[in-house]
């Protein structure tokens, strides 16, 4: 077949878990003979927006757009010209017979139409609640609240202050730079930014326009610097103010939030064959809110590479119980949630185990220093990031991997490696986390944030009293990467009606 993967961002500007499935896919279904093509974004403001470079990966041909998030309105969030023509140009060129999108994020929703409109078959695989969630498919209040139904009055004092646009600044000199660089072959990135940081705090001015709606915070806002837009978990640190829901912004914003809704669930709804969602969760979810035929949606498990995860459980060389957390050190992972609890534990108890996190830092400084401080207080570790080979070697090291995300996780891959390694396992109860994690089967499950309930938990496992050497006497078996795999394409072919 002639398959074309559709994906946000792709390695190496983007290295989180879409992305990297998204690739993972694409060069599987290549060494399988099919012919592949790949279409994202990349931000890059020495190009035009809307211009298109290639390049290749394991036998897969990448077509990336140059989205530089210079959006004169909301709606350039989720419908863009330049990118739908750039995307034309690939369907016509490589005649998919399937498209599989991934994700839509800096993209835009005509694609799916473009797609659809094409001939092929048109399959979306559902990793977050983008569709549904302006907010980055989060569904977290900027208070960070959960929301755990969409409510377009509560969106507009949630999306007041969301960077959903470079800075006023940035979007006036970026056109600038990249007309330069294809003119002389000038790098004025550096330049830009430092011009950037000058509008930004306000020392440059010409009073023509008034700044758009974009957060203040250089961490939390889409940089003009090259590289990927921000994660798609960046979250402030701090909790916001409480907007009123009757605020001129919050009732524009509103709107607008109804006016996405309605559009994505007009293009993608209709014009998508078949929606694939890795957790029941979030298949349910979305069932109710955009009142889809359940036929249209299959739960379909993302797959887990057993070999790399293979071989025995290593004893704890002192005798510690050994507490981990892996991911990235953002709030919406909640690892300030089991640092609090771990410094709540009794001193003498907790000397009994150790508590490592290990992860990459991507969020602001503030954030990292109450991380490290309460890390300091309670004798835990943060070492740093944890390179992808050494994930089975931590995993089988870790006696308790504690996963307290604040968030509707989808299905995390850390859980199912863990579950495949027989890590036992504790969790927030949400989302796919709850529904991958069978208490008194594979690990435990407190309520979200609830810092009480987590010290309980560890304090019941310092004394031993948790069961986790009771855990995974049944088998737990995950697919394996190369079964999904074959599951996809089996999703490929269209359905003949009973």
């Amino acid at each position: 077949m002639r398959i074309l993967i559709v994906s946000h961002n792709l390695p190496p500007h983007g290295n989180a878990g879409t992305e990297t499935y998204a690739a993972d896919l694409a060069r599987a279904l290549s060494v399988r003979g099919h012919q592949v093509a790949a279409f994202a974004a990349v931000k890059d403001i020495r190009r035009r927006d809307g211009s298109v470079r290639e390049r290749s990966d394991g036998g897969v041909a990448i077509h990336e757009v140059v989205n530089n998030l210079y959006h004169a309105t909301f709606a350039g969030t989720w419908e863009n010209a330049s990118v739908e023509r750039a995307f034309a140009a690939v369907l016509r060129a490589h005649r998919p017979d399937v498209v599989h999108v991934q994700h839509l994020m800096y993209l835009s929703s005509g694609c799916v139409r473009l797609a659809h409109e094409s001939g092929a078959r048109v399959v979306f695989t559902l990793h977050d609640y983008w569709l549904t969630c302006a907010r980055l498919g989060q569904r977290v209040h900027a208070d960070r609240s959960i929301c755990h139904e969409v409510v377009f009055t509560r969106c507009g004092t949630c999306l007041v202050d969301f960077a959903w646009t470079q800075p006023w600044a940035a979007r006036a000199v970026g056109p600038v730079i990249a007309a330069l660089h294809e003119t002389t072959g000038l790098d004025l990135s550096d330049t830009a930014r430092r011009v950037r940081l000058r509008f930004e705090r306000g020392s440059v001015s010409d009073g023509t326009e008034s700044p758009p709606r974009t957060a203040s915070r250089a961490d939390d806002s889409a940089s003009i610097e090259n590289g990927a837009p921000p994660p798609a978990h960046a979250i402030a640190a701090e909790v916001r103010p409480a907007i009123d829901a009757d605020d001129p912004r919050a009732r524009d914003m509103a709107e607008q939030a109804r006016v996405r809704w309605e559009a994505l669930r007009a293009v993608v709804g209709a014009h998508v064959d078949l929606f694939l969602s890795p957790s029941r969760f979030l298949r349910d979810r979305f069932l109710a809110e955009w009142n889809l035929d359940p036929a249209r949606i299959d739960l379909l498990r993302f797959g887990v590479d057993r070999a790399l995860f293979s071989g025995a459980r290593s004893p704890s060389p002192d005798g510690r119980l050994r507490v981990g957390f892996l991911g990235t050190l953002v709030p919406l992972k909640g690892p300030h949630v089991l640092l609090e609890a771990w410094s709540r534990v009794p001193t003498a108890l907790r000397a009994r185990g150790r508590l490592v996190l290990r992860g990459p830092a991507r969020h602001g400084k503030a954030y990292q220093d109450q991380l490290l401080d309460l890390a300091r207080r309670s004798g835990a570790e943060i070492p740093g990031p944890l390179a992808r080979a050494d994930v089975p070697a931590f995993l089988h090291a870790t006696d308790l991997l504690v996963v307290p995300s604040l968030w509707f996780e989808n299905s995390p891959l850390t859980i199912q490696e863990a579950m495949v390694c027989r890590t036992p396992l504790c969790v927030s109860d949400l989302g796919g986390m709850a529904e991958l994690v069978v208490p008194g089967e594979t690990g435990l499950r407190f309520p979200a944030g609830d810092v009480a309930a987590l010290t309980e938990i560890l304090v019941s496992a310092l004394e031993g009293r948790a069961g986790l050497d009771r855990l995974y006497a049944q088998s737990t078996e995950l697919p394996t990467f190369d079964e999904h795999v074959e599951q996809i394409l089996s999703r490929y072919v269209a359905r003949t009606p009973a």
